[in-house]
């Protein structure tokens, strides 16, 4: 399981620091809002992804969780790094966090509907609630119930987070879950790949959910950040000491690269297309 920052059953903790005006902003249920990572080693983890995008950080607390920091790019909340207790042997995972309106109504709905609640729901002081969970399937993701904002997301800057793909088992089985809990449209993907669903919300996607079949050992979310250069960030991620897990392709969405940090966290590094 990992952790957790970010209908009434399905809004984001990020924002910008430098504004120094806040507001209120509702999110749609079931949007992606936020992205974080537990580690056993903040601090090599900071500097590896302070190196590859250029993040710089800043600690919001709370620390219920334990030790945490926020990344930012130009003064914009862009992601959160956490540490694991020395005891706990979970492995590093990225997790997208949903947004919701409720998200004690949502862990509710989670219990009952196959998921599991493995922490909240929980205040974030004044910033809102936050629920960590896993899908049937068991793949982990967080809900996030916002309360305060503060100012626009970055949008196509290299090192922010720009989509976030569910890759699971068996897509049409896992999607129904999703669908009632956040009432997304489904639509395919694509035509070749028949196990592959974009997930909608007030007519436009979100989100996709990809079936990859029982060679899968652990369904998860995976966030695809930005970059110039998909080739060349994937060398860096080498350089820096992580690994290059599948070979660069050219996406009707842009160039796009999995890769992985030293810890082992997968992540996408993708060049969208213009």
């Amino acid at each position: 399981m990992t952790e957790v920052w970010g209908s009434s059953r399905g809004h984001r903790p990020d924002g910008v620091r430098a504004s120094g005006e806040e507001e209120t902003r509702r999110q749609t249920p079931g949007t992606p809002c936020w992205t974080s990572l537990l580690v056993h080693d903040l601090e090599a983890t900071q500097e590896f992804y302070g190196e590859l995008f250029g993040w710089t950080y800043y600690s919001p607390g709370p620390r219920q969780l334990g030790p945490y920091v926020r990344a930012t790019i130009e003064g914009h909340d862009v992601a959160g790094l956490g540490e694991l207790p020395p005891d706990r042997k979970l492995s590093n995972s990225w997790t997208t966090y949903l947004a919701s309106d409720d998200a004690d109504a949502s862990a509710e709905w989670i219990r009952c509907s196959g998921g599991t609640v493995g922490v909240g729901p929980l205040a974030a002081e004044d910033a809102g609630r936050l629920v960590l969970a896993a899908d049937p399937a068991g793949a982990p993701f967080g809900v996030w119930q916002g309360q305060k904002l503060m100012g626009p997301q970055l949008t196509g800057v290299p090192g922010t987070p720009v989509w976030h793909e569910l890759v699971t088992h068996d897509a049409s089985v896992v999607v129904k879950f999703y669908r009632a809990l956040f009432e997304y449209e489904m639509k395919p993907m694509d035509e070749v790949d028949s196990d592959s669903l974009m997930l909608h919300l007030d007519g436009r996607p979100v989100a996709a959910v990809r079936g990859v079949g029982t060679r899968l050992r652990h369904p998860h979310w995976m966030t695809h950040f930005e970059v110039a250069d998909a080739d060349a960030a994937a060398k860096r991620v080498v350089a820096l000491g992580g690994r290059v897990v599948g070979a660069p392709e050219d996406t009707a969405a842009g160039r796009i690269v999995t890769v992985a940090d030293p810890g082992g966290a997968l992540f996408t590094l993708r060049r969208s297309a213009r």
